[in-house]
């Protein structure tokens, strides 16, 4: 297997995303900050939302532009091409699968809202059975890992019964359709075989809310890119499963771009997804009221690092 370097996007906007990069990485060490040692996949699970603050860019620098609103429907899907970075080039390469044309998408058009709403009910009940102390919870229903205070619990060993009485057949049904659906998205936006892709880990329901965060796991909001931080992402994706401005305020997805940040605001159905190299640095805002759900989806074009869907039995 090829040596897994790490690298940033040579482009002019990727040397300014860098210089902001190793700037306060040196102002962090400086601090004498430690990065933690993350020894289990479920203790690893939040650094895909937060980035558990690897990558420290000032934000005060950035100008925001809005990429989607909440309050306008999408009925296809728009698309923004951006130059893929060198990350690809440093893990096996599969043909008609692994990043050539990269970017980032966003559609209405995919998951109904009434589905969406489906799902928020499956989160919220599964999340009921535990959540993190801080403001920050995940639920998995491939590992079963849910958030309980400061740690996580697998709720199929935790939670048997109580597990058949708030999930059904017809819920893990549905999971796995939006799934099918977000997946053949992807494909046809970045004219891919869609059976070249496969669902990867890790990939977790997510509610976020404005507590003070208790522990690194709580810190959603750090910049960061999913292939640096998981060599085996692709592709990644979100389905929101709750209304910015409506059910919480903060929490906008964030595109870090050179100078400029791209957000796009969650609407539940919404599904926003890209390529997922450093092209596509980004984070969450802190939310600051109300509570925010989603859905990560992840895809690798690597079949060693392919995850089956949960069912229930």
């Amino acid at each position: 297997m090829p040596v897994q370097r790490r690298g940033i996007v040579k482009t002019a906007e990727g040397s300014s995303i860098e210089k902001k990069i190793k700037r306060g990485n040196a102002l962090r060490q400086g601090s004498g900050w430690k990065k933690p040692i993350v020894g289990t996949v479920a203790v690893s699970l939040f650094i895909i939302a937060g980035g558990l603050g690897w990558l420290y860019v000032s934000q005060d620098e950035f100008v925001t532009e809005v990429f989607v609103r909440q309050d306008e429907f999408l009925d296809g899907t728009k698309f923004v091409q951006v130059p893929c970075s060198e990350d690809y080039e440093n893990f096996k390469r599969f043909k008609g699968c692994t990043p050539q044309r990269c970017g980032r998408a966003v559609t209405d058009a995919v998951i109904s809202r009434e589905e969406a709403g489906r799902m928020l009910r499956l989160a919220e009940s599964g999340l009921a059975l535990g959540g993190s102390d801080g403001g920050a919870s995940i639920l998995d229903l491939h590992s079963g890992a849910l958030s309980m205070g400061k740690q996580f619990v697998n709720i199929y060993r935790y939670f048997p019964d109580e597990v058949k009485d708030i999930f059904s057949e017809e819920d893990f049904e549905l999971y796995r359709s939006l799934r099918q659906r977000i997946q053949e998205e992807i494909a046809r936006t970045f004219g891919l075989d869609a059976s070249r892709l496969y669902l990867t880990k890790p990939t977790f329901f997510s509610r976020m809310n404005n507590t003070d965060a208790k522990t690194i796991h709580d810190e959603y909001w750090h910049p960061h890119i999913d292939k640096v931080t998981y060599g085996s992402f692709d592709y990644t994706s979100l389905l929101y499963l709750s209304d910015y401005g409506v059910d919480f305020g903060g929490g906008r997805f964030v595109f870090m771009d050179g100078s400029h940040n791209r957000t796009v605001e969650p609407r539940a159905g919404r599904v926003s997804f890209f390529s997922s190299g450093s092209e596509n640095l980004h984070r969450v805002e802190k939310v600051s009221w109300g509570t925010r759900f989603a859905i990560t989806v992840s895809f690798t074009c690597d079949p060693t690092h392919a995850i089956s869907d949960p069912t229930l039995t």
